[in-house]
């Protein structure tokens, strides 16, 4: 074999040099689709980096038909207060037999809430008696006694005139019908005192049954078949002083808290709205009882009373009411309900000489140019278009909040 053909037999062909490894083969194109996923992420990355989450303060918008504060000129805080109520107590220390009331019970003026251990005032209502009626028996003797000596002094004077007994005898008649006449005087008035004491002594048999002073509903139940009571607090807290606490429904009213630098807005009888925390939706009328002639040195602030002008069986003591005082009785029907959504005045910035609103969606905003306000309530203002009843709304959006940036919360100060 010629030499050039020895050559070509030991040249090694492209595909078996690639399959040995040799040549560029597939890793370019691994190293590539790996270069191209970094730069994937890094530019993620630098996204996500770029625009990072804004710390907002926001809102709700609210309806202006269901804002309390629509025609007032004030708002405050309360809570429901009853001016009748009490605590049923006994006017004696005895031991409870019966307690014939519960929670939410509704009573009348007299009827019977308890009953006390009333055996040993019995047995003294019964000597009472017994030393009355002995009393009344002398009297009756007394006065028997005394007829019958008026008679023998009448006897004996005369018989003294005809000389047939002396009138020594004649005078002793008549200073025993003087003597009879005064034990009758003092077992009258022993008689009466005796009369007396069977009053005391049936007055505090009396006072073991215990009955409610007015109508009204029982709020507490306070003591149980057993326990002692007394009208003094005695025996180390083991002896309860009530038995329970009766409320005078139709007596609620609202006592508010109103700052001293604005009572001079409300006046006596001015119309005013209640809210009750409980049921926010409905709004009861009211108007105000009178302004109490104190303040609170401590929270700087001056009580109003406030009558609840309907009366309805939710509204219960100790209740959480927000109150508005009105300007004016509002006529019914009115003639329009205000469109819209009361939002923050601070939540209206100014973009490219717009009014807009920044609406939270998620973790992002949406501006919304909105309409100049149709009117402002308080620290409020009506917006007719662009935002809705319910929309959560940034307060005081900073300058370099934009259209869909991210956006978090601000932390709340603590109280």
């Amino acid at each position: 074999m010629a030499n050039a053909d020895l050559l070509k037999e030991l040249r090694i062909e492209k595909h078996l040099r690639e399959e040995h490894g040799q040549g560029p083969g597939r890793w370019p194109w691994i190293v590539g689709g790996v270069l191209l996923v970094l730069l994937a992420a890094a530019g993620v990355a630098w996204l996500l980096l770029g625009r990072q989450a804004i710390e907002v303060q926001t809102a709700q918008a609210q309806s202006p038909v269901a804002n309390a504060a629509a025609g007032a000129v004030l708002q405050a805080t309360g809570y429901v207060t009853a001016r009748r109520q009490a605590t049923v107590s006994a006017q004696i220390t005895g031991t409870l037999t019966e307690v014939l009331i519960e929670e939410g019970d509704h009573v009348k003026q007299g009827q019977v809430v308890a009953r006390l251990d009333d055996s040993q005032y019995k047995a003294a209502l019964d000597a009472a008696r017994t030393a009355a009626a002995a009393s009344h028996a002398l009297v009756s003797q007394y006065q028997v006694q005394l007829a019958q000596n008026e008679r023998d002094a009448v006897r004996n004077e005369g018989l003294a005139v005809k000389g047939l007994v002396a009138k020594q005898v004649a005078e002793q008649s008549r200073t025993l019908v003087d003597s009879t006449r005064a034990q009758l005087l003092s077992q009258q008035r022993s008689a009466a005192s005796a009369d007396a004491q069977v009053v005391e002594a049936r007055v505090n048999f009396d006072y073991c049954v215990i009955r409610a002073p007015f109508d009204g509903v029982i709020t507490t139940k306070d003591a149980q078949v057993g326990e002692i009571v007394s009208p003094f607090s005695a025996g180390g807290g083991f002896t309860r002083t009530g038995v329970g606490t009766v409320v005078d429904m139709d007596s609620l009213e609202v006592d508010v808290d109103v700052n001293e630098a604005y009572i001079g807005r409300v006046e006596p009888h001015m119309p005013a709205e209640a809210v009750l925390d409980a049921y926010p939706d409905w709004k009861i009328p009211a108007h105000v009882i009178a302004i109490v002639p104190a303040a609170d040195r401590g929270k700087a602030t001056v009580k109003v009373r406030v009558a609840l002008e309907k009366k309805d069986g939710r509204i219960v003591p100790d209740m959480g009411v927000r109150v508005s005082f009105l300007e004016k009785k509002q006529d019914a029907p009115q003639a329009q309900a205000p469109q819209g959504a009361l939002v923050p005045t601070a939540a209206i910035a100014q973009r490219d000489g717009h009014g807009v609103v920044f609406i939270v969606s998620g973790d992002t905003v949406q501006q919304r140019t909105v309409s100049a306000a149709a009117s402002k309530i308080g620290d409020q203002s009506l917006l007719p278009t662009g935002v809705q009843v319910g929309d959560t709304v940034v307060v005081s959006p900073p300058e370099p909040l934009k259209d869909g940036d991210r956006i978090k919360l601000a932390a709340k100060a603590a109280q």
